[in-house]
């Protein structure tokens, strides 16, 4: 009899792992599906764009009249920043694209500094034009290497996922073909760096700093998984995960990981210092039992335990009994939007379930020269529209439309039942940027 009662436990043991096992696996193949439909449709997408662009500037350049040619400067420069886009959704992270990044952003640089002037009293030069015709040559090479890389994947079926884990493996670099023709762009492009006269502006669209400001020795596998476990509260070190990022990164990263029941974690270090760029934690969150600034406070306290000086809460909002602070750098009075990070706070227990550092580390920089305001406080609040009612005023620095960091009165103001954001240039008193900030509580307790 105990013989068949052990038997019916073994058998219901053996059922019940393989049952968890295959969920398991079901959840694993749903994100890796996920994943997989995301870069596929970024890289169709950027395929697509590029196409366009090439189009476009072909048009551009047959164009007589001023009239259209500033709206369809306008437009590829709307595209290229679409591109871009689509490319920082590729896993192209551990894979320097640095080049084909930054000739996209100089096509948009190029043609945005050129519509927004006044083309009837200041035409294209002879040596924009000439710029012009590169762009659109180059453009074109391009677009007939992302056509093949395309062609190949869809005749071969080939996976993003492949591309993602040969990048990952650092030690035994796999042979992918999606790899191979996006090395052949990056290379293509390399070579038209030097040709490119006024094209080739100073731009500041991509994200050029590369995380210079990173700080601290370089830390151990070993000492990252211990840090891990204090950011991740994971007692034991065995349930965590560990993969380095592979040569040429955008910045050495350990990313770890775990999986508890309907509990899941990531984390991405750097490999400098130690420094969180990214946190997620995923779980089920239960009723709300403390308010939205009770969660403000968590979050305000964890950053100070991670060595985050000087930041402030800037705008807040909750999603499903979370809570997510938007904080940025303020230094002797101004600012920094350049310098932001987010966190997000469980409302049921007051737990940190998220850390969004990457622009702040990519940015941060103790060492800032701001040259004083040409314009008076009150000179820029006249450039504000006057049916906005002013609540708050600040110094601020923000990027502009062309990445480069302006220097700003940031006045924060309602019309009717909306509240907006608004950035005056401090030294020439143009309208630099106007934000409506829906569905957010703004943070005035701090004025």
């Amino acid at each position: 009899m105990i013989r068949w009662i052990l038997i019916a436990v073994l058998t219901i043991g053996i059922v019940g792992t393989g049952f968890w096992g295959y969920q398991e696996h079901q959840e694993k193949n749903a994100v890796l599906i996920q994943a997989e439909n995301t870069y596929q449709r970024a890289f169709h997408e950027l395929t697509y764009r590029v196409d366009v662009l090439n189009d476009k500037i072909g048009s551009a350049l047959a164009m007589n009249s001023k009239q259209r040619l500033s709206p369809q400067l306008v437009e590829i420069w709307r595209i290229t920043s679409e591109a871009l886009s689509d490319v920082g959704q590729l896993p192209l992270g551990l894979l320097p694209f640095n080049k084909t990044e930054e000739f996209l952003a100089n096509i948009g640089d190029f043609t945005y500094r050129t519509a927004v002037r006044d083309l009837e009293k200041e035409p294209l030069s002879d040596k924009e034009a000439r710029s012009l015709e590169q762009l659109y040559k180059q453009s074109g090479e391009i677009k007939d290497e992302l056509r093949k890389v395309q062609h190949t994947a869809l005749e071969n079926n080939l996976r993003w996922m492949d591309v993602q884990l040969a990048l990952a493996n650092e030690d035994e670099q796999m042979d992918n073909t999606i790899i191979d023709g996006f090395k052949t762009v990056e290379k293509k492009v390399e070579g038209f760096a030097e040709g490119n006269g006024d094209a080739s502006t100073s731009n500041k669209t991509v994200r050029d700093h590369e995380f210079k400001f990173l700080t601290g020795e370089p830390m151990s596998s070993k000492k990252a998984l211990a840090k891990a476990t204090k950011l991740l509260r994971v007692n034991n070190i065995d349930k965590l995960n560990i993969t380095e990022s592979g040569k040429g990164a955008e910045v050495p990263l350990y990313s770890i990981s775990y999986r508890n029941g309907k509990e899941s974690g990531y984390l991405d270090l750097s490999q400098t210092g130690g420094h969180p760029l990214t946190l997620l934690i995923n779980r089920p969150v239960k009723q709300k039992k403390i308010s939205l600034n009770e969660g403000m406070k968590k979050a305000e306290d964890y950053l100070k335990k991670n060595q985050f000086e000087d930041m402030e809460v800037f705008q807040s909002a909750q999603y499903d009994n979370i809570g997510a602070f938007s904080f940025l750098y303020s230094k002797d009075g101004v600012r920094y939007y350049s310098d932001a990070l987010e966190v997000k706070v469980a409302l049921d227990n007051g737990e940190i379930l998220g850390l969004t550092a990457i622009d702040y580390f990519m940015n941060h920089n103790n060492d800032r020269k701001l040259a004083e305001p040409e314009i008076s406080e009150n000179e820029a609040k006249e450039m504000v529209n006057p049916n906005v009612d002013i609540q708050e005023k600040y110094l601020a620095v923000i990027d502009n439309d062309l990445g480069e960091e302006v220097l700003t009165y940031e006045f924060l103001g309602t019309m009717g039942n909306e509240t907006y954001r608004i950035f005056i240039n401090a030294n020439d008193g143009r309208e630099e940027r106007v934000e409506k900030l829906s569905g957010s509580e703004v943070n005035y307790a701090r004025g």
